[in-house]
């Protein structure tokens, strides 16, 4: 497998669940994911800013290919809101081969509608 088909699932969070459904629809329409799990009613407690903060979130886990990771990051970064919005990538080293082609195929630029 190369490096570039490297299936990955990338982590990020969501201030709430309508934001992570556009931003879900508007990565796998571009075909920068294969699929996005919303994942709502989380709660985060984190630093920021030398403050203590609680927040009510909504996690995302987005299916992709190393080959699209940085116009995906792109992508979240330009549309969240957040300044510093999570974006955890983490290679899948294995899986059902059915599903991590489905990713690539899912991805495929060159795939008709």
């Amino acid at each position: 497998m190369s490096l570039a088909s490297q299936a990955l699932l990338v982590l990020s969070n969501a201030p709430n669940e309508e934001f992570a459904e556009q931003l879900a629809r508007l990565l796998v329409e571009r075909r920068l994911a294969a699929c996005v799990n919303i994942l709502p009613a989380m709660r985060s407690i984190y630093r920021w800013e030398c403050q203590v903060e609680e927040a009510r979130e909504v996690a995302m886990q987005i299916k992709t290919t190393a080959a699209h990771y940085a116009e995906l990051e792109a992508a979240i970064k330009t549309a969240h809101p957040y300044a510093v919005p999570e974006i955890i990538a983490i290679p899948i080293v294995d899986g059902l081969p059915a599903y991590l082609d489905w990713i690539k195929q899912e991805t495929s630029k060159e795939r008709n509608a």
